[in-house]
């Protein structure tokens, strides 16, 4: 054999597969799956990095996010679940209970972090809080069962109002849920509780069109990712029509709107940064418990209410977590 063959037939033995695994050795790749439209990501995502950087992964250096929304349209939620796992991601985070329940169906073996969804074990999800068991975990809020809340507030607001209306998404799973806890509510108030249901854009100008018709006092905003992409449109109209309204999501008041009171979600999308960087690390989902995200946050933007020609009660302003002026 001459001496420059058997050279060549060295190098791959001794040098070359160590250069070649290092190359192909590639960077941890997150699922972000979501129903809603990039549009709602900046503050939530912020808060996902700074959890992700707690455990030491920041995107672009030692991690990659491959972001799949579906636009409002959640019929498109299964196949982009089953996109990610084609993709073979090494985690999938998931928003709101549609979006956990399609990544369920398309994964048994990658683990999911969900945030955003009410009742994780009504859901289906998990077999309990406490121990999950299977590839899912994550943070649960109570915001559904906080929206009969958000209606005495705006009562508490607005005394004069006879008929508060509840604006709610028809396509999300949690209409049926909130629509059922809410009339309950509306006789402790003593108010008229007519249900407005918007899926379009079109349809929110018609939820205000009946609104107005109706001479309501009051409006809820149900949380729902479609709601919040079209914050614009709806801080709007309630501005044109004068309408008193509360929300779930403090970005609301904070851009004109009057109340909102919820959980506050950026703290669980934190955490669920969190998670996402222990299970890299090695945790698996089922022995991560699914924790309760307990923080609140009730916004009044009193600019608002003064241009709506009504005062915040001491009440109220006593126990608000922020006040804008």
């Amino acid at each position: 054999m001459r001496r420059r063959d058997f050279i060549i037939l060295l190098v791959p033995m001794g040098g070359w597969p160590s250069a070649v695994r290092a190359q192909q050795k590639a960077m941890p790749v997150v699922g972000f799956l979501n129903g809603g439209a990039p549009s709602m990501a900046d503050p939530f995502m912020a808060a996902f990095h700074q959890g992700l950087s707690e455990t030491g992964y920041v995107e672009g250096q030692n991690l990659t996010i491959e972001h799949r929304w579906a636009e409002n349209h959640y019929d498109r939620l299964p196949l982009l679940a089953s996109d990610l796992v084609g993709h073979k991601v090494d985690v999938i985070v998931t928003i709101g209970g549609p979006s956990a329940l399609a990544a369920k169906s398309a994964t048994s073996t990658i683990p999911i972090v969900f945030s955003g969804v009410g009742d994780p074990v009504g859901f289906g999800l998990v077999a309990s809080l406490a121990r999950p068991s299977g590839n899912l975990t994550g943070f649960s809020n109570i915001n559904v069962e906080l929206t009969p809340k958000r209606l005495e507030l705006l009562s508490e607001l607005v005394p004069q109002a006879k008929v508060i209306a509840l604006l709610v998404n028809p396509n999300n799973s949690n209409t049926e849920i909130i629509i059922r806890d809410m009339p309950e509510a509306a006789r402790a108030k003593g108010v008229q509780l007519p249900i407005l249901k918007a899926g379009t854009e079109s349809e929110i100008d018609a939820a205000f069109a009946t609104l107005v018709e109706l001479h309501a006092g009051g409006l809820v905003v149900a949380g729902d990712p479609f709601f919040f992409s079209r914050r614009e449109q709806l801080l709007a109209l309630a501005s044109r029509h004068a309408v008193p309204a509360n929300y779930m999501w403090r970005e609301f008041p904070a851009a004109g709107g009057l109340i909102s009171y919820g959980t506050k979600v950026t703290e669980a999308f934190r955490q669920a940064g969190s998670y996402v960087g222990r299970i890299l690390k090695g945790a698996k989902p089922a022995d991560l418990p699914v924790q309760q995200t307990t923080i609140f946050d009730l916004v009044v933007n009193v600019t608002t209410a003064k241009a709506l020609g009504l005062t915040v009660p001491p009440s109220i302003l006593a126990r608000a977590t922020e006040v804008i002026e």
